[in-house]
């Protein structure tokens, strides 16, 4: 199958577990939001998987190798607290993060089946 749709396939795929657990990540902000001392977290991915990129040149089954191995962390908040019990979860930014994530997650899945459609296109004639 990567052979007819490249490398887009195996990068949607890995978008699609990113932006999942990017969610689960901003819904468990959301539910600590009133837990004393709880930091905000979020989730880290373009940065490394642009490196991997960049370092495999071009070259199709190091790009796939980058797309593949390329992984997702998930980081504390360094944002200091304004709140007294030092929690520094922004109810109103996690949920805009929450929409956000929410319309990424459907443009690759609405991009995803595109790609499928112009391939059943294309069998059928």
């Amino acid at each position: 199958m990567n052979r007819i749709f490249g490398n887009s396939i195996m990068l949607s795929e890995k978008s699609l577990d990113y932006l999942w657990y990017k969610q689960s990540v901003t819904l468990t902000n959301i539910a600590n939001n009133e837990t004393p001392g709880y930091k905000a977290k979020y989730v880290t991915f373009e940065d490394v998987y642009r490196n991997r990129l960049l370092a495999a040149s071009g070259n199709s089954r190091d790009v796939r190798n980058a797309i593949d191995r390329s992984k997702w962390t998930v980081k504390e908040s360094e944002t200091a607290s304004t709140r007294a019990d030092g929690n520094n979860v922004v109810a109103d930014t996690e949920q805009a993060e929450l929409a956000r994530t929410a319309l990424q997650y459907q443009y690759v899945i609405q991009s995803l089946n595109s790609d499928i459609t112009r391939l059943s296109t294309v069998i059928k004639g």
